[in-house]
């Protein structure tokens, strides 16, 4: 569901992506999966809250990544370069590549140790930080070499919207997936 908002957000914001709905619902399953998986093993007190929190913690950590990105990075190319190319930026992602790694071992190191993970569940962590930082926010670790003019500083709220769009959906559709689990967490508290 959550892959499906964000081909129409992005379809309605940046340019029509329906050709690579397959991978996106690959991607979001991979994801999604993985977050539902390191929350069950990370998280004691599982409530509507803290399933939000948790999400939420996700969304941070991608809309850090952008603005680590900004940053650290002088523009190398610009917006119409990148929608003109046939091919995912390669040189770019492998020149963001260090920092992206760096701030993904630091990101799920603060979330073992927010969460006081046991070692499976900061494994679970671990994973579930490579699989979103490297599925959804490879694009966010480039922001800092394109050059976005003044007039075109909406891309990056853009951005931002598509983040909050399919972290919105996916949090919302799980909920009421575990909505039992979520609801019985709460009321034995």
């Amino acid at each position: 569901m959550s892959a499906l908002a964000f081909s129409a957000v992005h379809h309605l914001l940046i340019s029509p992506i329906w050709f690579a709905l397959g991978t996106n619902l690959a991607a979001g399953a991979v994801g999604g999966a993985c977050l539902a998986w390191s929350y069950a093993l990370a998280v004691s007190d599982k409530t509507r809250r803290s399933w939000r929190r948790y999400n939420a913690a996700f969304v941070f950590i991608l809309i850090a990544l952008a603005g680590t990105s900004l940053a650290l990075f002088e523009p190398v190319t610009t917006i119409p370069a990148l929608l003109q190319a046939k091919a995912p930026p390669r040189a770019l992602i492998g020149r963001a590549l260090p920092v992206t790694l760096v701030f993904t071992f630091a990101s799920a190191l603060l979330l073992c140790l927010r969460y006081r993970a046991a070692w499976l569940a900061a494994v679970a962590i671990i994973v579930t930080t490579f699989v979103i930082v490297f599925v959804l926010g490879l694009n966010l670790s480039i922001l800092g070499l394109v050059a976005v003019p003044r007039g075109s500083f909406y891309l990056v709220l853009e951005v931002l919207g598509l983040i909050l769009a399919l972290a919105f959906v996916y949090a919302w559709c799980m909920s009421l997936v575990w909505r039992r689990t979520l609801t019985l967490a709460r009321h034995a508290a």
